[in-house]
């Protein structure tokens, strides 16, 4: 009974973990306000109220950090502007480690005006549009926007329902869906690959150096009880404990990074880089530089609740393993947790279900069966050896979220050359370890090679040498999720060849059909895999779809969907499907997480879902997605006439080549039964 109140409260503190957020999703408000300084100008006052802990930054700082406050008003012949934002708050300045410059921020209330001078005497409304990015004083961020309106000469911004857009009155969302008999068909969903994914991570920690040597410990503990069922069922209670609270975890976190956050954490540079520089610290830590652990006070406390024996002792005896392990389980933990945060809201649940389950095993199993102790590797070398290698992965790993960031922001850091020879040097230098060529400090000599790890160096330089013909632009099907897209490739052979044999075949006079009707926006910074042509903006396609009386094949994709760049080298590479995109289909790419293209303003949109003026091509293409296909998630695929009918079932992520040749042949087939009717 007590085991059972010890978790309710834990799920009463869940619940206040999910109030308290719901709270702080929103941490800085605004009042909008007009004050008078003389006959012909006025102030518009920009009020920011700011949570506590958090902090709203400045208009005024280097570039290369974090997101500074901007301000833009419509510009109309009633007024004119009169210097630039005055801001009228305190400022503080500190030196930011991460982005190596001075910032400034606001705390508690940030006052800004905007000085302007009237130049008409009727009532009128200015409207304006805010953006900036505020943090909390432990380095969570969210972006900051919000739309202005300023009532002049006893104008009431709030009686104007166009307020909400600065340019009066806008187009509603984009109806590209005119008949879609599929729109609430069942979503499949994948996450039992990552709970079984999770399961191994789980196993793979059991290996480290602070887990398994407290293997026998732990049980020689239990096994002291001299009621043998008593010793047994406390086990059993030691490992349920360890399930629930990585599980508990788990849950905590799908509420702060629920679905409601998931595109932001995936796509916008912030995380990502602060991903990456999480994966170099806790690379440093497995090579040996320091070691990451919890505060003694915590453990110790945790410990001596353990001595209290029964399901309460269980329960804490689990949380001290859980903090005593974190230097060598955290790494891993934190692995599989920024994997779950760019899907739903059960999937760092079921992360941590899997890890937990396969983690606490040994402990269950081990206790019904003490004799097995025996036959238990004993600890050594070997153990360090795992934590290293664990190590070289997380370098490789930690690259991927640089260059989501790289790629969705157009950095051009890391292009698939860069980021190929990266991983080539990195699993290089892995293979010499496990050889014994390469040592750490905290290393033994290796005076001979086991057959276990020589085995695993030959798989490892085998890995090496697959990826070296990536570097002259060969696919790597098995890593194209992971590598920056072909696109990115300078010296790409496989392309070039495509380009000459596309010359040669105009020379020959023999048709393209897959020529542009017009010239496609977005092209400098926006790619089709394998030569292909198509339009990365929705007019455009539906007009060129129009004049060649083709359907248009819709690729709702992402510059850090790894999903994505799957899909293009393991199933578009296939000569029926190019076929068919080529010379049937009019291809339209939507990227739903570009920050950098911004849309004229005679495209902007006032979103059905939200209700908040869309400017940027991002934007607008995840903004049309939710509205007309119910789907937030990357890769998804739509075949749909000129006229907005959805010729066939729109597929997901599934590397079946047979079945998407089949998708696009069905479309195909409907939509010329469509053209005889």
């Amino acid at each position: 009974m007590k085991f059972l109140k010890i978790f309710a409260i834990a799920l009463l503190s869940l619940l206040t973990v999910q109030q308290a957020i719901a709270q702080i999703s929103e941490p800085v408000k605004w009042r909008f306000s007009v004050e008078s300084i003389s006959e012909t100008e006025v102030d518009l006052v920009m009020n920011a109220s700011i949570d506590d802990a958090w902090h709203l930054y400045s208009q005024y700082f280097p570039n290369g950090g974090p997101i500074p406050m901007s301000f833009s008003f419509e510009a109309t012949d009633n007024y004119e502007i009169v210097d630039s934002v005055l801001e009228i708050s305190k400022t503080y300045e500190e030196y930011d480690d991460i982005f190596e410059i001075n910032t400034k921020y606001f705390k508690k209330e940030a006052v800004f005006k905007q000085r302007i001078k009237v130049l008409n005497e009727s009532p009128f409304v200015i409207y304006g549009y805010l953006d900036g990015q505020a943090c909390q004083d432990d380095g969570m961020c969210v972006p900051v926007k919000a739309d202005m309106a300023f009532g002049i000469n006893g104008a009431d911004p709030s009686k104007i329902e166009t307020a909400v857009a600065p340019s009066g009155d806008l187009p509603p969302t984009p109806q590209i869906v005119a008949e879609n008999e599929y729109k609430n068909a069942e979503k499949k969903e994948h996450l039992f690959w990552f709970f079984l994914l999770s399961f191994v991570a789980g196993l793979l920690a059991i290996l480290t150096p602070c887990v398994f040597p407290m293997i026998p410990m732990t049980i020689s503990f239990f096994m002291k009880e001299d009621n043998k069922l008593k010793a047994r069922f406390n086990a059993f209670a030691f490992g349920i404990s360890i399930i629930l609270i990585y599980t508990l975890i788990g849950s905590v976190l799908a509420i702060i990074f629920g679905p409601s956050i998931a595109n932001w954490l995936s796509t916008h540079w912030i995380p990502n880089v602060l991903f990456f520089l999480i994966f170099m610290i806790f690379a440093a830590s497995f090579f040996g530089a320091f070691e990451i652990v919890m505060p003694s006070w915590l453990v110790n406390k945790s410990d001596s609740k353990a001595d209290r024996g029964g399901v309460l002792g269980a329960f804490f005896m689990a949380l001290t393993l859980v903090l005593v392990s974190f230097s060598c389980t955290g790494p891993i933990v934190g692995s599989i947790l920024v994997e779950s945060f760019g899907g739903d809201i059960l999937k760092p649940i079921i992360g941590m279900l899997g890890f937990s389950l396969a983690f606490a095993l040994p402990f269950s199993v081990l206790a019904l069966f003490p004799n097995w102790l025996k036959n238990m590797p004993k600890s050594g070398g070997w153990l360090n050896t795992v934590k290293v290698v664990l190590g070289f992965v997380e370098v490789a790993l930690g690259f991927k979220f640089l260059s989501v960031a790289d790629q969705t922001y157009h950095w051009g850091l890391l292009d698939r050359q860069v980021y190929l020879a990266i991983w080539i040097v990195t699993f290089a230098l892995m293979g010499f370890y496990l050889l014994g060529k390469l040592r750490f400090k905290h290393d033994d000599e290796v005076k001979y090679i086991s057959t276990g790890r020589l085995s695993l160096a030959m798989l490892t330089f085998v890995f090496v040498l697959y990826m070296i013909p990536g570097m002259w632009g060969a696919p790597l099907k098995a890593l194209s999720g992971y590598l920056p897209p072909i696109t990115t490739h300078y010296f790409d052979i496989p392309q070039i060849i495509a380009d000459n044999n596309q010359m040669m075949l105009k020379k020959m006079g023999i048709e393209d059909t897959n020529e542009s009707c017009m010239e496609p926006k977005y092209k400098e910074k926006l790619h089709l895999p394998f030569g292909l042509q198509g339009y990365f903006d929705w007019h455009q396609a539906f007009e060129c779809a129009k004049l060649q009386n083709k359907p248009i094949f819709i690729d709702f994709t992402g510059h850090g969907c790894v999903n994505c760049r799957e899909m293009e080298t393991a199933v578009w590479s296939d000569l029926r499907v190019l076929d068919h995109l080529r010379n049937n289909y009019i291809i339209l790419a939507m990227y739903v997480d570009d920050k950098t293209i911004q849309l004229p303003e005679e495209e902007w949109f006032v979103s059905k879902n939200d209700g908040k003026v869309k400017k940027s091509l991002g934007e607008a293409n995840a903004d049309i997605q939710i509205v007309n296909f119910d789907r937030n998630s990357q890769p998804y695929y739509v075949l749909i006439s000129p006229d907005g009918v959805v010729l066939a079932q729109p597929r997901a992520y599934d590397k079946n080549t047979d079945e998407f040749v089949k998708f696009l042949e069905q479309g195909l087939e409907k939509f010329r039964e469509l053209q005889e009717n």
